[in-house]
Order: structure tokens, then C-alpha cells, then sequence
């Protein structure tokens, strides 16, 4: 055996000795789901999986860690979309899977805040805080699968930013455990505090690069009395952009979530989803999908108001038609459409999904100029752009040519195809990566399109936090051109 391998022979036998047979294993049926992203596009080889039950655990792992050279990659749910939870091919790094650490600590129900560890699923946090008649306000897609470490680390979106903000706007206090072993305790709430940076903010977004979240102090909201789903034909992406400005300026506060649909994205839904069924009778270029809450006793104020303000938009000529959702299974029918976009286009073939973000008032325009753009640049290609239009960031997918190779394609074609995408969005101001974060899939592309000044602060930043590197290699922190060029 050489020295290497006796080297971690000997960090297996402590790190099990540290954890249990529970909380760590080099067993490779029980590592490989893991080892791939959801999505598919990236895998690796784990040299082990640690699951620690207790911030003391991590921060004891993380230390050993530290003491023999390992790298360490952090994972929640395994439902992120850029790879920043997958290990690279050495299989020479750990993961740490957070799941169970799923443990809500302490639930103030009067100050409308909740501490919850990392493993807590987002799912799981709404149904807590319904029970209580208080709501977490950010949710996606993926509710059922991402967890709280995660949704930190990647300063996550969802589909009520409109209104709330990300991630970053509803975390007042994080745990984490630093490179070194050490543990961050900034958990406590303050609604004011000077004493220097805010680390906390640091943290979220960093992607498990200078710290791993082990908890977090959430805000919570009253919960809703009730909510009005509208779902609006319109005639192009100008009149969307319109018709959000109309409903800001009239409905501020209860204007909650603002989507916007193509037909082609609609058709793909209803071809792939059997009992599903298009809202309006007749077809429409571009779809809205629009909620407003109201608290108890103000619901039928607000349809009355809801109705008033599609009414004025017809008779404009913004909208085509709309249906008011008549009840909550009508609405979460509206919703299933379009939160079943992704899937649906995934199953025509392959494509490139970019999640970009330009100024929102210069959406539409961005819209109607990229489209075209990338399908007479790539011959076969079809365009789509979906989503938040109110927050200015829409998922701007490429569909690949009907004779492209699932796998093939988006490893040749597919990531000129991208970096056309990201420099169009670079050239009208925006950015590259909106909501999903960098991970290892988008890493070289900040790189290519960053601000030199802000990516030799952010490798200043991972240097002091992480001089070893050994917090999730190769994810998010772009190389210094001298390392790219060695």
C-alpha cells in the first residue's frame, strides 16, 4: 500500500470511528445516487459520504478533514441546477450530505421567526408554519426535494421574489462551520447591528465554498386569508411587460407572483401531461400567470379589484382574454402548468436551459431580439423564454435540432449555444446566472464574462476563508487567469 492510500485508509477508519456506520460509508452502491446531480449532466466518484447528525459532528468531520487534506463537498437535496453539489472524477473528496440535520430547534410563533438546520425540506417548513397560520414566503418547483442549507447556499429564487425577495431577504441569522473546523454561531436576530461586515451575507450564495450553513434563523409571515390566480392571453411579450407595470401601479401589495408563458411552452405541457388543459379557449403568443394574495375577510375586494384591472387592460388592448381562478384547486391547476414547463421541454430532446436576468423593463426587448438571434446563429435550434418577467429573470432555453443526440450535442453544439446566450445577456447588462446559482456548470463563463476587480475579490475572499481550498473545489470561484493558463 503506498503512503497515499494508507493516508486514507486511515482518515476512513477515523472518520467512521467520528460518525458510525450511520454517519459515514465508502460503500459505493450507497454513494452512487449521489454522485450524479439530478438533472443528470454531472458526475463523479466520491472517496466517501459523511452524514453527521449535529453541528458538533460537522464541524469534528470537517476539522478531520482539514487534518488530512480532503476536500469536502456539500450537499442538501441534490436538487440544484448547475452542478455545485457533485464531486469531481478524482475520488478523492467527501461528500457531506446535511439531510439529517433536519431538526427545527426553536419556533417563535409571536416574533413570526423559526430556527431550522440545514436538512429541513422546504416543504416540510411550509406545512409547519401553515399549522401555526404562518407562511415562509419562498417556494419553487423543486419544494418537495430542496432543503434549507441548500436554498441558502445557492440565495435561491422560487416564484414569490416579486413581492419578498430571494433566499437572502428571509434568513436573519445563520450557523456554519468554517474551513478550520470552527463554527460560526450568528444565529441570534438583531434588527440592528453595526459591528462591522455582515457575515451572514457572506455565507448565502457562497455555494459551500467558505462555509458550510448547519442552520439558519428564518423569517416567517402572516398566512394569506386567500389567493386569486389569473391566468391572461396576450398577444406578445410588450403587452406582459405592460399589463405588470398596470397591476404594480394598482394592486402593489398583493401582487405576489407575475409568470410569463410562451405557447410553445404551453403546447409542450399539454402534450406531455394527459389530464392537463389549456385555461382559455383559444391559443395566445404569450401566456401571464399572475397571483395576488389577500388576507382574511379582503378576498372578494380583491377579485372585485383583480377584475376591474383586466377589464381596463382589455379594453387597452394588453390583454386578450383571462380566467380568475374559481377556487384553490382551479389555481393550483394553473400552477401545475406552469411549474411542469421544465420537464415537458426536457422530454422533446435535448436543449440548453440558461437562467438569465437583464434589467426588468428591458426584458420584452431582450426577448425579442435574443430569440432570433440564437436560431439564425444555430440553424434547427428553437428558442423559448419563460418565467419571472417581474423580477426580470426568465429561463431562456434552446432546444436543440430534432436530430440531435441526447448527451452529444450539449457537450459540442450546446455550449456554443451558451456562451452566445451569456454573451448576449452580458452585452445587455445582466447576468448569467439569476437564481440557480454557478456551481461547476457555469463556473469558467464568470470567468469569461466577469468583472475582473469583483472575481479578484471573490478569490481574495475564498483565499482568506479557505486557504487549503478544500470547501467544494471547482464550484463557483473562477481560477486567476495565471492558474487558468499553467
Amino acid at each position: 500500500m503506498t503512503a497515499s492510500q494508507e493516508s486514507t485508509a486511515q482518515f476512513c477508519r477515523k472518520a467512521l470511528k467520528l460518525l458510525g456506520p450511520r454517519g459515514f460509508t465508502c460503500d459505493p452502491d450507497l454513494l452512487e445516487p449521489w454522485e450524479t446531480d439530478w438533472r443528470g449532466r454531472f458526475s463523479g466518484k466520491a472517496l466517501g459520504l459523511a452524514s453527521p447528525g449535529s453541528t458538533q459532528e460537522v464541524a469534528a468531520f470537517v476539522q478531520l478533514c482539514s487534518e488530512f487534506g480532503v476536500p469536502i463537498v456539500p450537499q442538501g437535496g441534490n436538487s440544484g441546477m448547475s452542478g455545485g453539489a457533485t464531486p469531481d472524477d478524482s475520488g478523492q473528496t467527501v461528500l457531506l450530505s446535511l439531510r439529517r440535520m433536519d431538526r427545527v430547534r426553536n419556533f417563535d410563533t409571536d416574533g413570526k421567526q423559526i430556527v431550522c438546520e440545514a436538512g429541513v425540506i422546504l416543504q416540510n417548513l411550509h406545512e409547519l408554519a401553515e399549522k401555526e397560520s404562518l407562511r415562509f414566503p419562498l417556494t419553487l418547483g423543486g419544494k418537495g426535494s430542496a432543503t434549507i442549507g441548500g436554498l441558502i447556499s445557492t440565495n435561491a429564487g422560487g416564484t414569490q421574489v416579486l413581492q419578498h425577495g430571494t433566499m437572502r431577504a428571509q434568513v436573519l441569522g445563520i450557523e456554519a462551520v468554517l474551513a478550520d473546523g470552527q463554527v460560526f454561531d450568528g444565529l441570534t436576530s438583531l434588527k440592528k447591528d453595526n459591528r462591522g461586515f455582515d457575515l451572514k451575507q457572506l455565507l448565502i450564495g457562497s455555494e459551500g465554498t467558505l462555509g458550510i450553513v448547519t442552520a439558519a434563523t428564518l423569517r416567517l409571515l402572516p398566512a394569506i386569508g386567500d389567493r386569486i390566480v389569473a391566468w391572461v392571453g396576450l398577444p406578445n411579450i410588450a403587452a406582459a411587460r405592460s399589463l405588470l407595470v398596470q397591476f404594480e401601479d394598482q394592486l402593489t401589495r398583493q401582487l405576489e407572483g407575475f409568470e410569463v408563458v410562451p405557447a410553445h411552452c404551453l403546447d409542450s405541457v399539454l402534450d406531455h401531461l394527459p389530464t392537463a388543459r389549456a385555461p382559455l379557449f383559444s391559443p395566445h403568443p404569450w401566456n401571464a400567470l399572475i397571483e395576488l394574495v389577500a388576507m382574511p375577510g379582503e378576498i372578494e375586494g380583491l377579485r372585485e379589484k383583480t377584475e376591474a384591472c383586466l377589464a381596463s387592460a382589455m379594453e387597452s388592448g394588453l390583454v386578450a382574454d383571462a380566467v380568475i381562478s374559481a377556487n384553490e384547486t382551479q389555481a393550483e391547476e394553473f400552477w401545475a402548468l406552469r411549474d411542469s414547463i421544465a420537464p415537458a421541454e426536457r422530454a422533446i430532446g435535448p436543449a440548453m436551459q440558461h437562467d438569465i436576468s437583464v434589467p426588468v423593463a428591458a426584458m420584452p426587448e431582450f426577448i425579442e431580439a435574443a430569440i432570433p438571434s440564437v436560431e439564425a446563429q444555430f440553424p434547427g435550434v428553437t428558442g423559448v423564454a419563460f418565467g419571472h418577467l417581474g423580477d426580470g429573470n426568465v429561463h431562456f432555453h434552446v432546444l436543440a435540432p430534432n436530430d440531435a443526440v441526447r448527451g452529444e450535442w450539449e457537450d459540442s453544439a450546446g455550449k456554443q449555444v451558451s456562451q452566445f446566450v451569456h454573451d448576449l445577456v452580458s452585452q445587455w447588462g445582466g447576468s448569467i446566472s439569476a437564481e440557480h446559482g454557478i456551481g461547476q456548470m457555469k463556473r469558467d463563463e464568470l470567468g469569461r464574462l466577469g468583472d475582473p476587480i469583483a472575481l479578484s475579490l471573490m478569490r481574495n475572499v475564498k483565499q482568506a476563508l479557505d486557504p487549503a481550498g478544500l470547501l467544494n473545489p471547482g464550484k463557483l470561484v473562477p481560477l486567476a487567469p495565471d492558474d487558468v493558463n499553467a
